[in-house]
């Protein structure tokens, strides 16, 4: 057996795993030997010492030791067994609300315990329900620990005991089969702390903490045995990501040259002059795109920052050299607008814009579809369909993926590898160049680490004459004075959103408060057209009815989170949210943006349900206080963490095991370097080092 055997060993080689242990070990993603070993702990007790009773305090986990002075059962609102356990400075009660007469006959005056639990404060002084004891007057009495005991991670049929006795043969095997150390020992960088220790030495140390070891920095996940590994891990994930950029630059891109004529006319009949923050963002993807690299960039822009133009600039630019250029949206309302904006951009240039959803069928789709493969559709606007293997582009230089936190790495890397040219599908030959936009502000530290194989640039400046969204948080105690204000809002000329949310992700449900609150309003409103759209409706359906809304044709849209993305009112000046609460902030700040895109003074208005938590408090309170999305995102990341901040179809391709992107953001830049440096200089542990973190759920660099 050699050292790096360790990772192809299974779990069934260790004594006392059969197959079915080992199917339920696969629930916790335990294969190997060294996935065992890096199954850590996620907390620990110290049953290294016994402290007086004297001493204890409630709410800590201790030993104790000494003799039982009185046992009763007592009756109350449950029976109990109680006993009064003293030692030479003190007494603490222990209790059992299941008990049997064996155990109370065993538990009689003069027994001498060692017990183990939790300390709580009790009628009678401290007390400890349930604890785990032995007797003390046997013959052979149980030595005291000699490390700090691990709880661990388990499933359904694996107790602690058991997994403790999994992951110390593993560690055994450690002892004379070390797992490889794949970092070279001059690439600390300023990580010197967190590398400190020895990764045979780290994982010893974290299965097995001697005494003394610092609880409060185990539990916090700062002991540099743990950073070892966290720092470890975070490298490994930005390789993947990294190896996969690679990857895609190895391939030609086509160069596609700035025309300043053709630039110049699309800005000419624009109604609007580009800010400060789009022109540099635009002089960036420009530089991009005029060499033979693929580009790989994030856009980030606030709502109403101005993406979209400046993705158009880049279509334009793509076009004026032959390419196609196709735009990939979440949802086809979105969809629609973008196909609405782009016509009347383009269509004034000669440029034909094709568009292609999961709605349009028949002999509509076989025409665009044609119209695509021939080249004759020079811009494509269309939602995941775009991707089908049905789609098939005659030259695609340019692809630009709106809302990326709506799909997932996979599918963006599938419009990547689109096009057709007259040798046959481009899979492996040039790849068109890429754009990703969002207006969900990425904290810098997410961005850093699940977007790592895309350059990043910010459009930080609005537009001017647009207004800041005024908000206000109110109780639903107040809901009829906000009805008012509605009413009035609306006779002014004004229109306005009003947007039901409820806890359970049902679309029935959805739909279904959605037009009682509809039915609410119209009583309360008769003077008001009201409209009504939910995830319900048809596609089809949802369009007309967000046509009439822009028309004027609708004062009050009634809606679901479905508006959240890109819809663009410019006469609605109030949103309100109920139950704004349950939201995060990412999607209150989207619905947000859907008003305040005019130069009328806008409003939004958050309605809570009291009593209201201290997390959603919060939330409310960021809300009022800022409309800097950036500022709202990393408070976001704050409350709930990197999993949902960056949504399930992220996070599926970034799964963390040791390392927490809040806890170690502050290693984020070396992490970086290091990762280059490896890259560069030591690519021939990249592999390993991938394969350790990755394992079995490796899906960049194969996407």
């Amino acid at each position: 057996m050699t050292a790096a055997s360790l990772d192809k060993l299974s779990v069934e080689t260790l004594s006392g795993i059969g197959p079915a242990l080992a199917t339920k070990l696969k629930k916790l993603g335990l294969y190997s030997l060294q996935d065992l070993l890096f199954h850590l702990p996620l907390r620990y007790i110290d049953r290294t010492q016994i402290t007086p009773i004297g001493g204890i305090q409630p709410m800590t986990e201790v030993v104790i030791e000494g003799e039982v002075r009185a046992s009763d059962v007592v009756f109350g609102r449950r029976r109990s067994l109680v006993c009064r356990l003293q030692d030479h400075s003190g007494v603490a009660t222990i209790r059992f609300f299941h008990f049997n007469r064996a155990q109370q006959e065993r538990l009689k005056p003069g027994t001498k315990l060692r017990c183990f639990g939790e300390v709580r404060r009790g009628k009678s002084g401290v007390e400890l329900y349930h604890p785990e004891y032995q007797y003390l007057d046997t013959p052979n009495p149980t030595e005291l620990e000699e490390t700090l005991t691990p709880i661990y991670p388990a499933t359904e049929g694996i107790t602690q005991t058991r997994i403790r006795d999994f992951c110390g043969q593993a560690l055994k095997r450690l002892n004379d089969h070390p797992v490889a150390e794949l970092l070279p020992a001059d690439i600390s960088g300023g990580l010197e702390h967190q590398l400190s220790y020895s990764l045979v030495d780290a994982l010893h140390l974290l299965h097995n903490p001697p005494p003394g070891t610092a609880l409060n920095l185990l539990a916090e996940g700062e002991h540099p045995a743990q950073q070892r590994l966290a720092a470890e891990e975070l490298i490994a994930h930005n390789l993947s990501l990294l190896r996969l950029r690679k990857k895609v630059q190895l391939q030609q891109a086509p160069l596609l040259t700035e025309d300043k004529g053709a630039r110049n006319k699309f800005l000419e009949q624009l109604a609007f002059d580009l800010t400060g923050a789009q022109q540099k963002v635009a002089a960036e993807i420009n530089a991009d795109i005029s060499t033979a690299v693929p580009m790989l960039r994030l856009v980030q822009g606030d709502v109403g920052s101005g993406k979209t133009v400046v993705a158009a600039m880049a279509a334009v630019q793509a076009i004026a050299n032959g390419k196609q250029a196709a735009l990939m949206a979440p949802t086809e309302i979105l969809a629609d607008q973008h196909r609405i904006n782009f016509e009347q951009w383009l269509r004034p240039l000669g440029i034909r814009v094709a568009f292609l959803t999961g709605k349009v069928k028949g002999k509509a789709r076989e025409m665009q579809l044609l119209a695509i493969a021939d080249g004759t559709a020079q811009m494509v606007i269309g939602t995941h369909a775009l991707f089908q293997e049905t789609v098939e582009f005659h030259d695609l230089g340019l692809s630009i993926i709106d809302e990326q936190h709506r799909f997932g790495v996979h599918q963006r890397l599938a419009l990547r590898n689109k096009g057709f040219s007259p040798e046959g599908p481009r899979l492996n030959g040039p790849a068109p160049h890429q754009l990703i936009m969002t207006a969900t502000p990425i904290p810098r530290t997410l961005a850093m680490s699940a977007y790592a194989d895309l350059d990043c640039s910010v459009i930080d400046e609005l537009p001017p004459g647009r207004t800041p969204v005024e908000t206000v948080v109110l109780s639903n105690l107040r809901r009829n004075d906000i009805i008012e204000r509605v009413r009035l809002s609306c006779t002014q000329g004004r229109q306005a959103y009003w947007v039901c949310t409820l806890i359970e992700e049902s679309d029935v449900l959805e739909a279904q408060a959605a037009e009682v609150t509809a039915s609410e309003l119209q009583l309360m409103l008769p003077g008001l057209k009201i409209g009504l759209i939910h995830g319900r409706l048809k596609p089809r359906e949802k369009l007309e009815m967000m046509e009439a809304f822009k028309s004027g044709e609708i004062n009050l849209l009634v809606a679901t989170t479905v508006i959240e993305v890109g819809v663009d009112v410019p006469n609605a000046s109030l949103m309100i949210i109920e139950n704004a609460e349950r939201l995060g902030l990412s999607q209150l700040h989207q619905l947000r943006g859907r008003v305040g895109r005019g130069s009328q003074n806008s409003h939004c208005v958050l309605l809570y349900s009291p009593p209201i938590s201290g997390n959603g408090s919060a939330r409310l309170k960021i809300m009022r206080e800022t409309t800097d999305g950036f500022k709202i995102a990393e408070k976001d990341l704050e409350l709930r963490g990197p999993g949902e901040v960056l949504g399930t179809r992220q996070t599926g391709d970034m799964q963390l095991h040791i390392a927490d992107l809040q806890r170690d953001a502050h290693m984020l830049p070396e992490i970086k370097n290091l990762a280059e440096n490896l890259l560069l200089n030591h690519a021939d542990t990249v592999d390993g080092l991938i394969d350790r973190w990755l394992g079995h759920s490796e899906q960049y660099a194969q996407a």
